[in-house]
């Protein structure tokens, strides 16, 4: 007869391996999900500059380099643009303006990163699972774009030189 312990211990190697084969088949799909972000994101930039190219074409201007263009209108739920020098927060919708207002407050003061349950809390949302999942959403989608970093896995602060504001 199998004692407890080695019957526990085999058990114990067998949830281990569970792990170690689910971890891995995460980090698979988070690599194919990085994949169609910047496969998305660089649709949009080719699809960005035909119609600059195509409004300038009528407008009888030279089109210019499609580092000075910055979104005009932010519809709800729009996608959040890669961030680069000069754009400022007010081009993200509310909901990611607010996120971004918290995380430079934190900078800031000097405060360490926040984690999602925090700043769901600082939100004035309910703290519970659906929650504190959309804040990060939110959050990864912030540091995909280069809005926010993620210094530990985890915890969130503001990039470097973005600016909040909501």
């Amino acid at each position: 007869m199998a004692s407890v312990l080695g019957l526990l211990e085999e058990r114990e190697r067998a949830a281990r391996k569970r792990v170690e084969e689910l971890q891995a088949e995460l980090e698979a799909a988070q690599s194919e999900w990085d994949e169609w972000l910047i496969a998305r994101r660089r649709v949009g930039e080719v699809w960005d500059a035909g119609e600059t190219v195509g409004q300038e074409a009528v407008a009888g201007k030279p089109p210019e380099g499609n580092e000075a263009r910055t979104p005009s209108a932010v519809k709800p739920g729009s996608l959040v643009p890669v961030w680069r020098e000069g754009l400022s927060a007010e081009v993200l919708a509310p909901g990611y303006q607010q996120v971004m207002g918290l995380l430079a407050e934190r900078r800031a003061t000097g405060g360490q990163p926040l984690n999602c349950r925090e700043i769901t809390a600082l939100l004035g949302l309910e703290v519970v699972p659906a929650k504190i999942e959309g804040v990060r959403c939110k959050l990864k989608r912030l540091v995909a774009r280069g809005w926010a970093h993620e210094p530990a896995p985890g915890r969130f602060a503001c990039g470097n030189g973005r600016g909040g504001g909501s």
